[in-house]
């Protein structure tokens, strides 16, 4: 059954929708005018935005005057450089064009705001606009041509922002070319020596086949990643340095030769003998020698190091197997494995530095360690030496349960380990190093820099090992 309602309550109800309409009606009007507003805002802004001007006191900013890039090898690509072109007015600025100066003869390739600078259009890109506060990002790469030159020789162009009202501005671009013998997996065949005036580029594997010698005199050899030295035969080194083939920088401050793993390493393989290795720096590299298992002759050195440098290795800075080694004022520094590991055999160590300062893992290796695990260890002998590192404890022998040789003794050396005071037959004349000590690990050197990751390990004139190690 329906009811009609009551007359007070049905006005109520009818007024109370009214003002709901009007209300309704009311935002909705607001809404609209709202709307209006925002679009006619955004039409003056994009209107302001698009305001340009050919006022010839319009100029552009540059982060520098000169781009410089670092020193890249002839016919090779370098890194791609970027900056940033300002427009700091309060107008618009249109480009008519921004070009090469030098067009395409000098190895430079420019993009602009995505615009390649192509050959075929003149090496230019024309009608750029720059809306007021806003920037285009130009990226910069070279890949210069031959400089018939033994040292590296200056590239520079210009790039011209031409603006329309006729004011040109300029950006220097620099980079370095050097000309290299480029070296494509060689095999030595026969005896030879090599002496360039021009760094040597490898690519692939470098073998020294067996039976044939190979002398390498006053020559640096840039190896290219993957890269690597097999010595099957023997080799000797005179003033040679190896290292990766990357000339330029990770960071402005970090140069990649600087960081480890740029190119495979050295390795003597069983039929390698006789090699000697003076004044030779190997560096940033994977494994930096390793030196394969062989019949021992307690006579002869399979391999002699004189005054060289192991530096910054991925994995072990030296790694001996079952050979009769000799090294010799040597510094074996920074590597993720071990700087130096005996697995056996004869290895005499005089007046070098072994300091494991790698930087980039806490998981790192010793400064020296040795074991009969897989041969067995004749003798190794240390003296006058520096063994030193972050941990407290560098320098580690490990003997396997098996009942063969395991002799060694250091004798007037810096060891960071804890103190062994009964054994005298093993350790004599010896500066134990300790976490403790006032002056110890890198506080005996005169530079260990973590943060731009350069070292330097001549003796701090303060340091307690002083007249020890491969700096005296």
């Amino acid at each position: 059954m329906v009811q009609a309602l009551p007359d007070c309550l049905s006005a109520t109800l009818v007024s109370n929708y009214t003002i709901n309409i009007i209300i309704i009606r009311f935002i909705n009007k607001m809404k609209r005018i709202l709307f209006f507003l925002f679009v006619v805002a955004l039409v003056v802004a994009c209107a302001d935005d698009d305001s340009f001007s050919a006022s010839s006191g319009l100029r552009l900013d540059f982060p520098s005057d000169t781009v410089k890039l670092d020193t890249v090898f002839s016919r090779t690509s370098s890194s791609t450089y970027s900056f940033w072109v300002h427009n700091r007015n309060d107008d618009g600025v249109r480009l008519k064009s921004v070009y090469l100066k030098k067009g395409n003869q000098t190895g430079f390739r420019v993009n602009v705001d995505g615009i390649y600078l192509d050959n075929s259009n003149g090496s230019q890109t024309n009608d750029v606009e720059i809306r007021k506060q806003d920037s285009i990002l130009v990226f910069v790469e070279i890949t210069p041509l031959d400089t018939y030159q033994n040292n590296p020789e200056s590239i520079t162009d210009f790039l011209v922002f031409s603006l329309e009202s006729g004011i040109e501005q300029r950006v220097c671009l620099q980079a370095w070319a050097w000309d290299a013998v480029r070296l494509y997996s060689p095999i030595i065949e026969k005896d030879s020596v090599i002496e360039s005036d021009k760094p040597l580029l490898v690519y692939g594997d470098f073998v020294v086949n067996e039976g044939v010698k190979l002398t390498i005199r006053n020559t640096t050899l840039y190896f290219h990643d993957g890269a690597g030295l097999d010595v099957r035969g023997t080799l000797l080194t005179e003033n040679c340095t190896m290292r990766g083939d990357r000339l330029d920088r990770m960071f402005t401050y970090l140069p990649y030769d600087r960081l480890s793993g740029q190119w495979r390493g050295v390795r003597f393989y069983d039929t390698s003998d006789g090699n000697i290795l003076n004044n030779t720096q190997i560096r940033n590299s994977c494994q930096g020698l390793v030196c394969d298992s062989a019949a021992i002759d307690s006579v002869n050195y399979r391999l002699q190091l004189k005054h060289c440098v192991v530096h910054n290795s991925q994995g072990d800075g030296m790694n001996v197997t079952n050979a009769h080694v000799r090294l010799e004022y040597c510094q074996l520094s920074n590597a993720m494995g071990h700087c130096l590991a005996v697995n056996g055999g004869i290895v005499e160590i005089e007046n070098c530095t072994l300091a494991q300062f790698y930087p980039f893992v806490g998981g790192r290796g010793a400064a020296l360690y040795f074991t009969n695990q897989f041969a067995p260890l004749y003798n190794i002998v240390c003296s006058g030496s520096i063994l030193t590192g972050y941990d407290d404890d560098v320098v580690m022998g490990y003997m396997t349960p098996a009942e063969q040789p395991f002799n060694y003794s250091f004798d007037n050396c810096l060891l960071r380990t804890p103190v062994v005071a009964d054994e005298p037959q093993h350790f004599s004349n010896i500066i134990w190093e300790s976490p403790k000590d006032s002056i110890q690990g890198k506080d005996n050197f005169i530079k260990i820099d973590e943060d731009n990751l350069e070292y330097d390990f001549h003796l701090d004139s303060i340091s307690p090992a002083v007249g020890l190690g491969c700096y005296r």
